[in-house]
């Protein structure tokens, strides 16, 4: 690995620690100018260096360069708190983004980046950093840790770190052993909620939404920000999250969550986190029941608002849905129709710069994690900063972002209910027929149909993220959900003499509430859980079609969510960040219950030609594995069709249930499968 690539990981080790500390066993010494040193530390420069350089084998030399002014970023406290839903906050990474960006080549970008490491705020330096890495052509290939690995602990209980500690420093690295996280969650099992922390607590959850928002950044260099379809993503993505959410709640007897329809109401629900934020070294503050937003007024957190510019805002949206139009900043009416409406609508809902008028629109989403983030302490009296649904890393922890995002994904369905059905002429794909489905576990003599989840144990190394620790390895194990490996199998039949290209479409879904009664279409399609999607060549006559779980078009594999990258594991450095984002592959199954719960399994395969996208790049074997919520990098989103097709809009007015409207379609099939739920505990080989 280059001396470049070498300083770039060392960068984003121990973000907190000075860049100019030996990093990766004592072994790489940072070699920088000396007015590149904090203030602190530049009479002493030469002693540090004769002290911690001389210990080092490696020395990377950074070269003086002319920096940009970055005064605009110090704006925010360097031991403060970094919040991407300011949109002060947002501007200030947004401009060091695209200063780091605008440098002539990946050598002086390093320099750039060397000088401002230790003058600006951690967690937004390191956001930046990832996304110019990730956005340039020439630093594609510098492998990127994760935000577990750079900060942990905003994903593990903070009581474990002491124990860290100690065991990295007494122990030889041959001799350590892993640090269990506990298993007991936020609460109570007297609390109802509790039965969901498994999935709101989630390491890889919570990573997959914190790179999410690295691929799709709402403030950057338009080139950045400016992707396919972006829009259209943030609308799906989140509301395959709701759905799944409500489908492990149906799993636990709960009802679906309640969106958030009127603001003024008190929030019944409470959270209390056992995280540390790594920016103030203090826990995340708690929120107690019934506690009642009413406003925010925090200008020095760029979080000043009332309950009626946030209706104000939805009353605009909502207006815009009903008159099938958004009006764009020089009045033009632009049309939300069924090609470019949902993107359009998923930009102004989130506030991204491709907001049409967010002068008019506003900053509804954002603004609506500020204000509960903030509603212990809306005036700052207290000096509290905000709760984890103030904070991309963990806002997925607290049970109120289901119920926020319900209720945004209700704005997103009066759009989709102003859409016509599909007609049949969009479903159909002449001289194909699904004849059978079913799935089946690949170990062992399974039943078919009948699938398995369980607890796993597995491993993380957690040494990475902890400043002015040990050095080498330190690992901890958790507890998480997971699934036996499984296949699909699918029995085509192509009445043709001629191959056909088709896109098979999976999805998974409940076939009843909590209620026991079943649902109708028209409710079911709302619980929607995509499995996969993917393309395939039927010849004519008969196709057996085998398709492996862990192939799945959501997710990404284990190693790539939770994997270090260092200095000693430089294979496979095209991994580049980009690739982290995914839906973990140990959630891809909700958990079922100990009686086993049943579940519909749809499976469509539809005419490829009127599905395809010249992206180019479908059969790289690289970053296109978890597109269905991702995208594919500087491509098209691969697929012609709204995502969620065939369910993202209401269907016909006689397609009752899920039957009715796959059995009018030979291009379609159903089956039902059961998830059973085992409480064993099993740890990855």
């Amino acid at each position: 690995m280059s001396d470049i690539d070498t300083g770039y990981l060392c960068l984003m080790t121990r973000p907190s620690e000075p860049l100019f500390y030996p990093k990766y066993n004592s072994e790489v010494f940072m070699d920088l100018p000396v007015h590149y040193l904090p203030d602190r530390y530049q009479p002493i420069a030469e002693s540090i260096k004769d002290r911690l350089g001389s210990v080092a084998k490696h020395h990377i030399v950074i070269e003086p360069v002319k920096v940009p002014d970055l005064s605009y970023a110090t704006s925010i406290p360097q031991q403060g708190d970094f919040n991407l839903f300011s949109p002060a906050h947002r501007r200030a990474a947004g401009q060091l983004v695209a200063d780091l960006i605008a440098q002539p080549d990946p050598k002086t970008m390093l320099s750039v980046a060397a000088y401002a490491r230790d003058r600006l705020n951690p967690t937004m330096f390191q956001y930046a950093l990832t996304i110019a890495l990730m956005h340039r052509q020439d630093t594609r290939t510098v492998p990127i840790p994760s935000f577990l690995e750079m900060f942990p602990t905003r994903f593990v209980d903070s009581s474990i770190l002491p124990q860290l500690r100690q065991e990295g420093f007494i122990a030889e690295q041959k001799e350590r052993i892993a640090v269990d996280i506990p298993h007991n969650f936020t609460a109570a099992e007297g609390e109802p909620e509790q039965r969901l922390a498994y999935f709101r607590e989630d390491i890889g959850l919570n990573l997959h939404h914190w790179h999410w928002h690295l691929v799709y950044p709402q403030e950057a260099p338009l080139e950045v920000v400016n992707k396919d379809r972006r829009g259209e993503l943030f609308y799906y993505m989140h509301r395959q999250v709701v759905a799944r959410y409500n489908v492990e709640r149906f799993c636990h007897f709960l009802p679906a969550t309640a969106p958030l329809k009127n603001l003024r109401e008190p929030i019944p629900e409470a959270y209390f986190p056992k995280i540390l934020n790594s920016a103030l070294n203090r826990t995340y503050p708690g929120r107690a029941t019934n506690q009642v937003m009413s406003h925010v007024n925090r200008p020095g957190d760029d979080a000043v608002a009332t309950i009626l510019e946030l209706e104000t805002s939805l009353g605009r949206i909502k207006e815009a849905i009903h008159s099938k139009f958004a009006l764009s900043a020089d009045g033009q009416r632009i049309p939300l129709d069924e090609h470019t409406g949902i993107d359009l609508l998923g930009n102004i809902v989130e506030n991204s710069i491709l907001s049409v008028n967010l002068q008019h629109y506003g900053n509804y989403h954002s603004l609506l994690h500020s204000m509960i983030g903030f509603i212990h302490d809306p005036d700052n009296l207290y000096l509290e900063s905000h709760g984890v649904l103030g904070d991309f890393p963990t806002a997925m922890r607290d049970p109120v972002f289901y119920r926020l995002h319900s209720q945004v994904d209700d704005i997103f369905e009066q759009h989709k209910q102003k859409l016509a059905p599909y007609n049949d002429n969009e479903l159909v794909f002449p001289g194909v027929a699904i004849t059978n489905v079913s799935v089946q576990i690949t170990s062992g003599k399974a039943a078919k149909n009948r699938l398995l989840t369980f607890w796993q144990r597995s491993q993380v190394d957690l040494g990475a993220g902890l400043d002015f620790g040990p050095q080498g390895n330190v690992i901890a194990t958790f507890t998480h959900i997971q699934h036996a490996p499984f296949a699909y199998q699918i029995l085509v039949y192509n009445e043709t003499n001629q191959e056909k290209k088709g896109t098979v479409r999976i999805f998974l879904a409940p076939i009843d509430g909590v209620d026991g009664e079943q649902f109708l279409l028209a409710q079911q399609r709302r619980y929607m859980i995509e499995l996969d999607k993917f393309v395939v060549k039927l010849h004519p006559g008969e196709n057996r079609v085998i398709r492996k779980s862990d192939n799945s078009s959501v997710t990404i594999p284990y190693e790539r969510t939770f994997g270090r990258v260092d200095v000693s594991s430089m294979q496979g450095a095209e991994r580049f960040q980009f690739c982290k984002c995914g839906w973990p592959d140990h959630m891809l199954l909700p958990k079922g219950s100990p009686e086993g719960r049943k579940f519909d399994l749809f499976v469509m395969v539809s005419d490829y030609e009127q599905d395809k996208v010249e992206t180019g790049v479908l059969d790289d074997g690289k970053c296109n594995d978890s597109h269905s919520y991702c995208g594919l990098q500087d491509q098209m989103y691969p697929d012609r069709r709204a995502m969620g097709f065939p369910f993202d809009r209401l269907p016909a007015p006689n397609d009752h249930m899920i039957r009715d409207f796959s059995s009018r379609f030979s291009n379609m099939n159903r089956t039902v499968v059961e998830l059973v739920f085992t409480n064993t505990v099993i740890a990855r080989t």
